[in-house]
């Protein structure tokens, strides 16, 4: 078996995998390089490979930057099967929808430039109807059943903890005379999560790719974040002020969403009004109700014997442009939970225009924002960012708390590959930055001094 490592080696960005098995071509994610829009638009039109020749697609997670690409695979010739969980299929459906708007419009911007050099406009990755057309090729399968993809080849999913449908993919393969276990962590979550599932252990390991995303970073604990979210939500409310909440529409929004019932029910926070603003967020929470099998066993339990884990009196969630607009009238305290969770795009924008300017109110950011973004600069403690392209002053109070994160981190990553059973020959370390991946493979190194640890490049070839 040959491993073609061709994205999120050495970043965490494009997540690509060709497994050439039997004579056979199985490609682990089809995800987008996100970065510099100069730097990615080619890149993710071509791909390293004939589409056509790929056999079947397995995807761990609806994250973009893991399925992304998928509608351009299949425009190109991919015309086999895309294996992942019943939610995963879901969540994918309405993100590649959003993503195929995106690249329409990233597509008319690098237009108008072209155009004023005299030069030809450019296409768009997909269009919508592209996207719809890749989701026909989804195959769905529960968690912990088994299913052959290929000659010597079968695939089970083991909940990875990390968003709704996330999964670990297991290949078990027999090539000649041997049988053996690859493993592909896909991404980790922490554990203890407030919604979903810890991540599944899994036995007989012979071969592991994991990712490192924080693979040198530690968190803060998970124990005492909602009473960090209840206190600075609350002096911000006594001080009639509004709590702006910057958050992706996949996973946090559901995460903050959650907390801030549990806490009203609490009575450890007054019963203000909460809007969710955002029409791929709205999507996305419906899709998380449906799916209790990706629950643990409290949330489960609740959504079972009390209410929707997302839905209380006071919370409205937005999809048109009209409602949204209202909120810019509100005289009231309020919470705004918005997307993007890095400030780069959607209604966030907006309400960090008509809110950040005063002194009474908080920006809270419960995610990791890249540098450079909108986010990042306002996290820097900027005392002027641009919005729109004007200057605003930032006046309102600005925190930040990574207790919600969705990625394990450095100490959840090691117990991770700890709790693993198998005599595991070779450790292959991706989904990181270079610093980060480095550092944790040398924690591994340290952990299974008999294992051979590498951490690929792009376009590197593995044999196993």
């Amino acid at each position: 078996m040959k491993v073609h490592f061709f994205g999120a080696t050495r970043t965490t960005t494009g997540s690509m995998f060709l497994l050439e098995i039997n004579g056979q071509r199985i490609l682990l994610e089809c995800g987008l390089f996100q970065g510099r829009r100069a730097d990615t638009l080619e890149r993710n039109r071509s791909f390293p490979f004939s589409a056509g020749d790929v056999d079947s697609v397995i995807l761990s997670h609806a994250h973009i930057d893991h399925c992304g690409n998928l509608p351009n695979l299949c425009r190109r010739g991919f015309s086999g099967n895309i294996y992942c969980t019943f939610a995963t299929r879901d969540l994918a459906s309405i993100l590649l929808e959003d993503s195929a708007e995106i690249q329409r419009a990233d597509a008319a911007f690098v237009s108008r430039k072209r155009a004023k050099q005299d030069l030809p406009p450019v296409e768009p990755l997909y269009s919508a109807v592209d996207a719809e057309k890749a989701i026909r090729q989804f195959v769905a399968l529960n968690y912990d059943r088994t299913l052959p993809v290929g000659d010597g080849i079968s695939v089970t999913f083991r909940d990875a903890g990390h968003i709704l449908g996330s999964a670990q993919v297991v290949l078990d393969i027999q090539e000649g005379g041997r049988k053996f276990r690859y493993l592909f962590s896909g991404d980790i979550g922490r554990g203890g999560d407030d919604i979903l599932r810890d991540p599944q252990s899994v036995a007989e390991v012979d071969f592991l790719q994991v990712e490192s995303t924080y693979g040198n970073r530690e968190h803060s604990p998970r124990t005492n974040a909602h009473e960090i979210v209840a206190q600075m939500v609350r002096e911000t409310l006594e001080q009639n002020g509004k709590v702006i909440i910057p958050a992706f529409s996949v996973g946090r929004t559901q995460e903050i969403v959650y907390a801030l019932h549990q806490l009203t029910r609490a009575e450890k926070l007054p019963q203000v009004p909460i809007y969710v603003d955002s029409p791929l967020s709205v999507n996305a929470t419906e899709i998380y109700r449906l799916h209790s099998e990706c629950f643990n066993k409290d949330t489960y339990r609740f959504l079972r014997e009390t209410a929707n884990p997302f839905g209380m009196e006071n919370l409205t969630y937005i999809r048109d442009v009209a409602h949204s607009m209202k909120l810019n009238d509100l005289k009231d305290p309020a919470i705004i939970i918005s997307s993007s969770g890095m400030c780069e795009a959607g209604r966030i924008r907006h309400h960090l225009k008509n809110h950040i300017g005063y002194s009474n109110n908080l920006v809270l950011f419960i995610g990791y924002c890249a540098q450079h973004t909108l986010g990042a600069q306002i996290l820097e403690g900027r005392k002027s960012v641009n919005i729109f392209g004007e200057p605003h002053a930032v006046k309102a109070k600005v925190a930040s708390i990574d207790s919600f994160s969705g990625h394990a981190d450095k100490h959840e990553l090691r117990r991770y590959v700890e709790r693993l059973e198998g005599n595991i020959k070779r450790i292959s370390v991706i989904h990181g930055e270079e610093s980060q991946s480095l550092v944790f493979a040398e924690s591994l190194r340290n952990l299974k001094p008999d294992c051979e640890v590498c951490v690929p490049e792009i376009g590197q070839v593995i044999e196993f």
